[in-house]
């Protein structure tokens, strides 16, 4: 077992932390918010994460994991600190590396014994040696030689299933040039070593590039399909049949090829866009992924287009109320960064459609990232009450809850706003066009054509 600290306890920190501690390591969660370290003592977690609140309670309980606002006495008992702060996007797409700089500097600080320093956050290439210089000042400006290490350890956490993926991982990534760090980090990821997880063993920068590599692909992979699916409206294909068709090909894979409004989150449009500019910044234009990042921005428009469409054409949106189900960028998270609901909620809105809304997570979130439309929005208390008196209904989402709807119910609710065939924009394909149909609903998916 390893004393280790962890600095940041947001959406990486927090459950890079809670795990490390479950696999038998004592862990210590630093944050300068002393309201949130203060909520985490009494048990309140401050993300939507299935699972984390247990795993937390039982690692606090067990003696193995402790929130604290003291960094130097956490970071001065550590053998291995990792570095999990923010590292949000600038206007020119690359990240802001400002807090991570002031966490490397806080750590130079403090340390007094060799320490491994562990780059978790997502960063650009080239930043574990930014890390180990800034490092490196503060312990020369203190006239202190101690030795440390920087290693590049990249997550890769789905939200909605990061504590499994954290525990389950299809491999851990280790970018490291001194054989006493590697080791080290196996023995703080030891329960995964026994369990014969594979260990990608790299240098600094190949470890930082198999993140962003790993995220542009994939987002690559979603839009991608997205445009198939657009091609496959015009032609009369079927998307899902298309989709599953490709899956089954062991070259390509089924994950991801699922067609919809555009990825989002915290972790594609922002990995992408950074990745772009350290192409541009090298003089490698990486125009695939660029292509990506721009495809993704109409794919929002898209959807808008299709629900004015199917309700009749331009200007049709006006003074007509959408039942909107689902905010988060996708299920199981109340995270709505960068979500496409929310340019498509803004784009309906700009058009004169009032919102009625539905999200069992997201509305705290929805409100102030929504406040700027919030004359149009009607935060409803399920599914059922945003379709009452709504002209049609949107799936933004693919909530479990919104996979079995009471179509019948969700008919007759729509029909009280006069319409006689009510708008089923499934922009998930959660639903078959027959038993929407079925239910006097018109029904309108992704890649599905009419």
């Amino acid at each position: 077992m390893v004393q280790i600290s962890v600095i940041g306890t947001g959406y990486v920190g927090l459950v890079s932390g809670a795990c490390l501690a479950d696999f038998g390591n004592f862990v210590t969660c630093i944050d300068n918010n002393a309201e949130k370290i203060q909520s985490l003592h009494r048990g309140t977690i401050p993300i939507y994460e299935p699972g984390l609140e247990d795993l937390v309670d039982r690692n606090v309980k067990a003696g193995r994991l402790f929130f604290t606002t003291a960094l130097d006495e956490a970071v001065r008992k550590s053998r291995a600190v990792f570095i999990a702060v923010g590292t949000p996007p600038q206007e020119d797409g690359g990240a802001d590396l400002s807090y991570v700089e002031e966490a490397a500097r806080s750590i130079g600080r403090v340390i007094e014994n060799h320490t491994v320093v562990v780059d978790k956050s997502t960063v650009p290439i080239g930043t574990a040696r930014r890390v180990r210089h800034w490092v490196q000042e503060e312990l020369s400006r203190r006239g202190v030689t101690t030795d440390f290490d920087v290693v590049s350890n990249p997550e890769f956490l789905r939200e909605g299933t990061a504590v499994y993926d954290f525990t389950h991982p299809d491999r851990v990534v280790i970018g490291s040039e001194n054989e006493k760090a590697l080791g080290l980090m196996k023995e703080i990821y030891r329960s995964l070593y026994l369990n014969e997880t594979p260990f990608i063993e790299t240098n600094l920068e190949s470890a930082e590039m198999i993140k962003y590599a790993s995220n542009a692909f994939l987002a690559v992979k979603i839009t991608f399909i997205n445009e198939v699916a657009n091609l496959c409206e015009k032609t009369g294909a079927d998307v899902q049949d298309v989709a599953r068709a490709m899956g089954r090909d062991g070259r390509i894979g089924g994950k991801f090829l699922h067609p919809g409004p555009g990825y989002g989150g915290s972790c594609f449009p922002k990995d992408t866009r950074a990745m772009a500019k350290t192409g541009r910044d090298h003089g490698e234009v990486l125009s695939l992924v660029e292509t990506t990042i721009a495809a993704n921005e109409r794919q929002k428009k898209k959807m808008i287009e299709k629900i004015e469409a199917g309700l009749g054409g331009p200007g049709s949106l006006s003074g007509k109320t959408l039942a909107i189900l689902g905010l988060a960028f996708k299920q199981n998270t109340d995270d709505m960064r960068e979500s496409p609901a929310i340019d498509i909620c803004l784009g309906l809105a700009e058009k004169g459609a009032g919102l009625r809304l539905s999200d069992p997570a997201a509305f705290t979130e929805a409100k102030w990232r929504l406040s700027g439309i919030d004359r149009c929005c009607f935060y409803a208390e399920n599914e059922y009450q945003a379709a009452e008196g709504s002209w049609a209904i949107a799936i933004l989402t693919p909530w479990n809850q919104y996979r079995n709807l009471d179509l019948t119910r969700i008919k007759a609710l729509l029909s009280l706003s006069g319409e006689a065939n009510p708008c089923f924009f499934d922009l998930r394909n959660i639903y078959k066009r027959k038993e929407v149909e079925a239910a006097g609903l018109r029904y309108f998916g992704v890649g599905r054509s009419s």
